[in-house]
């Protein structure tokens, strides 16, 4: 078995726009490589489907596996759970006396649309599966039937190191373009995380916690309490990932229900006992946090927060909350009060990484001169 690890890396949004390049197939229908994602265990490669949809400007119907579009058929494959009646069958003719291959329904061949595939844990699929879903990658082939012209497929599954059992033999592995997908740092997992709406003490808690979103394969992460690491041999299920990062949104929203203790014991559930300690301590300091329109109304007025916590949550609630030049000019005047270059460049950063206040940052006066005595910091 040959493994699959390397050093170099491509970004989520590079794939997205990689994938349909490398993969779709033409007339010709033998240029075409099968793109294969590996990255540890959290860092949005299901996602990828899903952003290619909205490259292409479709609007999702979904029904079962599979997604239907004026465009394409998106095709959502987990390969570890299928068996060989999920892809194909051979169904007695009498007529003839033969076996005709009837096709699986979870490929769409009914539909005369391109296919776009994913086949989600590609390298998890049970050996006997193998030969099917090599062809489906190498010949464009569902069964013994050909993809309609413009298909694509791509496949997803963990690094061979993480120890998750993903393996590919050599021979399948030269067929194909193997990728190791960039794992989200705490500014790229911000700058989603605001565009999607999760908690702002979540995200200050990550902007304050950079190793949050550490990769056991960076180095020198040994001593790290809150990620996944194969090498530690007591490595806890729950940590932290940016998958499970955006599933302690629902746990936080709900703290006043749970109750503080019950929050904690989800939380760690969720991102680990490390983790949840650190999210703990930010969701405590909400009681300092002073609303946006108050620090807009009154920007040398209002306390600072003497909590470092208390002063995160409120930067990122202002990066929700600002929608005019007035306004950010005004928050500007309550942020230099800070006396924190450090804090400032963490609110820079975040205002130039979300789609909503780019434009107001870029074309703001304020902001143009901080940016001009503090360029080091950036």
């Amino acid at each position: 078995m040959a493994k699959v690890n390397f050093t170099n890396t491509v970004t989520i949004e590079q794939l997205v726009s990689m994938i349909p390049i490398l993969s779709a197939t033409t007339d010709d229908n033998d240029t075409h490589t099968t793109p294969i994602i590996v990255s540890e265990p959290g860092c949005g490669k299901t996602s990828i489907l899903k952003q290619i949809a909205i490259n292409n400007g479709d609007k999702w119907r979904k029904a079962g596996d599979y997604y239907d579009t004026d465009t394409y058929d998106y095709i959502y494959v987990d390969c570890p759970s299928k068996d060989l009646m999920d892809i194909a069958a051979a169904i007695p003719n009498h007529a003839d006396k033969t076996l005709d291959q009837y096709i699986g329904s979870l490929f769409m061949m009914k539909s005369n649309k391109p296919k776009i595939i994913m086949l989600d844990e590609v390298f998890k699929v049970p050996k006997i599966m193998g030969v099917m879903f090599t062809r489906l990658m190498l010949e464009r082939c569902a069964g013994d039937k050909m993809l309609p012209i413009g298909s694509m497929v791509f496949g997803t599954s963990n690094n061979s190191s993480d120890g998750v059992g993903d393996h590919m033999q050599a021979h399948q592995g030269n067929r194909v373009c193997i990728m190791r997908m960039q794992k989200p740092d705490w500014k790229a997992w911000n700058a989603w995380a605001t565009d999607n709406g999760i908690s702002s003490t979540i995200r200050a808690c990550v902007a304050m916690n950079t190793r949050f979103l550490a990769s056991y394969l960076d180095g020198g992460q040994e001593d790290n309490p809150y990620i996944f690491n194969p090498e530690r041999p007591n490595q806890a299920i729950s940590f932290v990932s940016p998958r499970s990062l955006a599933k302690c949104d629902r746990v936080v929203r709900s703290r006043n229900a749970f109750g503080m203790e019950a929050t904690k014991v989800a939380l760690a559930g969720i991102v680990g006992e490390a983790a949840a300690s650190q999210m703990s301590v930010f969701i405590e300091m909400e009681k300092q946090v002073i609303p946006t329109s108050e620090v807009i109304k009154s920007p040398e007025g209002v306390p600072v927060p003497t909590e470092i916590a208390a002063l995160c949550i409120m930067m990122f609630n202002a990066v929700d909350d600002i929608t005019t030049q007035d306004e950010l000019t005004a928050y500007m005047k309550f942020m230099q009060r800070v006396k924190s270059s450090e804090m400032e460049s963490i609110f820079f950063t975040m205002l130039m990484s979300n789609s909503k206040t780019t434009k107001l940052a870029s074309n703001n006066e304020t902001i143009k001169k901080w940016v001009g005595e503090n360029y080091k910091l950036l």
